[in-house]
């Protein structure tokens, strides 16, 4: 008897939470954003929540949830419940922190359930106003001279700016002082007002400050030219190989979300990623929407990976971590 019950009662429970997968959403969905208001991840975050919502006939809000490199958000995501209406948005961070955190308190390959890759952002390699190299070729020869007068700014340890500032100065082969703010916007405005010299960023903060001359640019990170900053070389083309870097994002749904539900939140990524309001949302920014192939779950898990085997050894190298 007890037994027939047990299997009466995991087959209702089943039944009922199918019927849930089959009927979501019938309410509103958050998405997390790991970074405060008015970043580049939030921005995105923002313009991807219009598109979905448009497909999904439920509006997507954001929710941002900053601090700790943007562990706090993955984690508070990992423990939700698992029913696709806490969603997560991160970016190449979440390949970062298994090396940047010796205690994670999660798991990026093995506690989520993946929804698949959302876009591409180039980083820009910027200055203040006024520093004197006029190309790459002046830039890393005036570093190397003066690399203990120098800092390179960033908008914390983990950011997609300071793990691009640690990239850069592998490939140059020089060190120089490193000074994390606590967001893109107060290091922005550190090296518009010039109390820092150097800082990689994404062209979703930079684009408008180059375009209004309030900073110096050197190059974008692409193998082609940004369209919305035609007028800049990328670093490749000036002769810095093998520093490609597209700051990447993911979403990502608690583990043990039911696989109806996770296949409706693909459906609508997949309508965003080939929105052409939501393109050119994006373009105006420096940014694309990944390939309709990428925003798929197997998209998201492979270069999840590949990502983090990529960035563990550069991380551990440079001996920088944010525990």
């Amino acid at each position: 008897m007890k037994l027939k019950f047990f299997v009466a009662l995991a087959t209702s429970i089943l039944s009922v939470t199918s019927a849930l997968a089959q009927d979501f959403p019938t309410k509103q969905v958050v998405m997390v954003v790991p970074f405060a208001a008015g970043g580049p991840t939030d921005t995105l975050a923002r313009n991807l929540g219009v598109a979905m919502s448009s497909h999904l006939k439920q509006q997507v809000i954001i929710e941002n949830t900053a601090g700790a490199g943007g562990t706090i958000a993955a984690n508070k995501i990992a423990k939700s419940r698992p029913d696709g209406y806490n969603i997560l948005i991160a970016h190449i961070g979440m390949a970062t922190a298994p090396a940047l955190y010796r205690k994670l308190p999660f798991n990026p390959l093995t506690d989520y359930e993946y929804i698949g890759q959302v876009a591409d952002v180039p980083m820009t390699m910027l200055a203040k106003v006024g520093l004197p190299p006029d190309n790459l070729k002046e830039l890393i020869a005036y570093v190397k001279a003066n690399k203990t007068k120098l800092n390179l700014g960033n908008a914390g340890l983990g950011a997609a700016s300071h793990l691009c500032g640690l990239l850069f100065m592998s490939r140059i082969e020089a060190e120089i002082q490193t000074i994390p703010y606590n967001g893109t916007a107060p290091a922005m405005t550190a090296l518009i007002g010039g109390q820092i010299d150097l800082m990689c960023d994404q062209t979703t903060n930079t684009t408008q400050q180059i375009k209004a001359g309030k900073v110096k640019v050197y190059g974008t990170t692409t193998k082609q030219r940004v369209p919305s900053l035609a007028m800049v070389p990328t670093l490749a083309e000036q002769g810095l190989k093998d520093f490609e870097v597209a700051v990447w994002h993911g979403l990502y749904a608690p583990k043990g979300t039911p696989k109806p539900v996770i296949d409706k939140l693909v459906a609508a990524l997949q309508a965003a990623v080939q929105d052409k309001q939501f393109a050119s949302r994006l373009a105006d920014l420096g940014a694309q929407p990944v390939s309709k192939d990428k925003a798929t779950p197997e998209g998201l898990q492979n270069h999840l990976k590949a990502e983090i085997e990529k960035w563990g050894p550069i991380i551990k190298k440079a001996g920088q971590y944010a525990d």
